[in-house]
């Protein structure tokens, strides 16, 4: 049987992180990933660009996240400046200060990481079914001290799965989707492709601003994903025992930069002056031409009709769904979810180290974790700065 100082279970960018601190002051540190080669959800990040973090300021950044005080020192410790200087390329900040390689590429920091691997054993191929007791991985190799990086429930072609969860008897939360489309009642194939930009999307007291993105089945882009987590989270369910059941509405705020008083004024106005006008050709000041067919539609109205013959009952439709267009929504798209709300419950974790306060030398980084972020690079900072922590204090200990 083998020995290692430090075995790290999970070849993600938690992991990865993780072995490339930990081999900096330990001799036998070994990378174990159940898939033929590293990083494979890493390289589905991003739309294969690989958006590897935000670069607000930290104190900012912080104020983004579930667990903001638990992930403070991690961040301090292991910042984006830290980040970038492992790689040898370029990067450029998009909006809302999204970080890219120039490349475009997610391999390229996927060959950045492994590049600092060399001092690491990695053994692809090799799924951990148990961890016994003094830290027996599979009956095969032992270790001082375990990393546990095997990240949530999304994306599970890519490695991850729920048994994970149950290789230790760390303390968990509920296990939940996060940063998921949105499946709808009606069949959107119509307006499959079709973007809104900049709209407010509600759900309960919760508003979001963002693009929504419509496809065959449902509801995506970043606002409607953002959304899905304050969805999630309000919901009784736990992805270790049961599915989630749906029945619920959200509504889209079409205009605004229009309040219901300026819109009845404006349409007062205009709907006298322009009254000739068709009302599907005086919507294009208002919404994206190719929704505006389907738009009309839902609400009942007349898309040929002129401005002039809309009474005020209707008027006052118009300008409701204007400022409130409402979905019905029966599911998750779980195959497309990102990232995992829950997990190992922080209350046991030490933050300064990421050590379980239950089980000395076990300690765990990245989505395995009880913390997560909206979508732009927020959940991979996450990954990276918790574990370097990670590997850093594994080592140093």
């Amino acid at each position: 049987m083998e020995d290692y100082d430090i075995a790290i279970i999970g070849g993600g960018p938690a992991g990865m992180m993780a072995a490339i601190a930990a081999s900096q002051n330990s001799s036998k540190v070994i990378l174990l990933e159940k898939n033929p080669s590293l990083g494979r959800k890493l390289l589905l990040t991003g739309g294969g660009r690989c958006n590897i973090t935000n670069n607000k300021p930290i104190k900012q950044l912080l104020n983004s996240f579930n667990n903001k005080n638990f992930l403070k020192h991690s961040f301090y410790t292991f910042t984006n400046e830290d980040l970038f200087s492992l790689f040898d390329i370029d990067f450029v900040q998009e909006d809302n200060n999204r970080v890219f390689p120039k490349s475009g590429r997610s391999r390229d920091i996927l060959e950045g990481l492994t590049d600092k691997l060399e001092d690491v054993v990695i053994s692809c191929n090799f799924e951990v079914k148990k961890i016994s007791e003094g830290f027996v991985i599979n009956d095969k190799l032992k270790a001082d001290k375990i990393i546990i990086a095997t990240g949530g429930v999304t994306y599970p072609k890519t490695g991850c799965n729920i048994e994970n969860y149950s290789l230790t008897s760390q303390p968990l939360t509920d296990i939940k989707y996060g940063l998921s489309p949105l499946i709808t009642e009606k069949d959107l194939s119509a307006i499959a492709g079709v973007t809104l930009s900049d709209v407010v999307i509600s759900y309960k007291k919760h508003k979001i601003k963002g693009n929504v993105l419509f496809s065959h089945v449902g509801l995506t882009g970043p606002g409607i994903i953002n959304l899905s987590n304050k969805i999630s989270e309000g919901i009784s369910y736990n992805l270790l025992e049961n599915n989630p059941d749906i029945d619920l509405e959200i509504a889209i705020d079409l205009c605004p930069e229009y309040s219901r008083e300026e819109l009845f004024d404006r349409f007062t106005s205009d709907f006298q002056s322009k009254g000739k006008t068709m009302l599907k050709n005086y919507l294009k000041l208002f919404l994206t031409n190719s929704f505006i067919d389907y738009f009309l539609s839902e609400i009942n109205m007349d898309s040929e009709v002129q401005l002039s013959r809309i009474n005020k009952k209707s008027k006052n439709r118009l300008i409701e769904n204007l400022k409130r267009f409402p979905f019905k929504i029966t599911a998750f798209n779980d195959n497309l979810a990102k990232v995992t709300i829950g997990g190992v419950d922080l209350k046991h974790i030490n933050s300064k180290t990421m050590e379980s306060t239950v089980i000395p030398g076990l300690y765990f980084a990245g989505e395995v974790l009880d913390v997560h972020g909206p979508t732009g690079g927020y959940n991979l900072k996450i990954a990276f700065s918790t574990g370097f922590l990670a590997g850093l204090s594994a080592s140093e200990k």
